[in-house]
């Protein structure tokens, strides 16, 4: 008799899934989830860039709980992020990452309409975190990487 086990990072990704199956949606999110990591990271820099890398940090051990493979590749994105944020004049980053922050908010609101099923993060918060790996898993399988 087999056992199948599910890894933790399987069943979230199976989960959130679930509400992105449109491959409008799906579209949708490849561009706002990116778009909103980085606007996020944008406030917390406009703060202090020293916020924005504890963020980083934080969430990087979260999915290194999850996958070492999704931590180093979130590792890489939050990298060019934070890199792109530093050579920003500083009188920009705030109402550029607001900006890209409510429009792509707003993408990703149309993208579950189109859908037709509301955004995960409304029965779990956690999903928050998972929606970068989502889209990072689907690079993953293009380009045949295991995570």
């Amino acid at each position: 008799m087999s056992v199948i086990t599910h890894r933790r990072i399987d069943l979230l990704l199976a989960r959130y899934a679930e509400s992105h199956q449109h491959p409008l949606n799906e579209a949708i999110h490849c561009i706002c989830v990116p778009a909103i990591v980085l606007s996020l990271l944008g406030l917390l820099w406009a703060i202090t860039p020293a916020l924005a890398v504890i963020v980083v940090i934080a969430s990087l051990a979260y999915y290194f709980t999850l996958s070492p493979a999704f931590a180093v590749g979130m590792l890489v994105m939050a990298g060019a992020m934070l890199l792109i944020l530093s050579y920003l004049p500083a009188s920009s980053v705030l109402p550029a990452s607001v900006a890209v922050f409510v429009a792509a908010w707003i993408g990703q609101f149309i993208g579950h309409k189109i859908e037709g099923k509301k955004p995960s993060f409304f029965e779990d918060l956690r999903f928050l975190l998972i929606g970068p790996l989502f889209v990072l898993s689907l690079l993953y399988r293009r380009w045949r990487i295991s995570y």
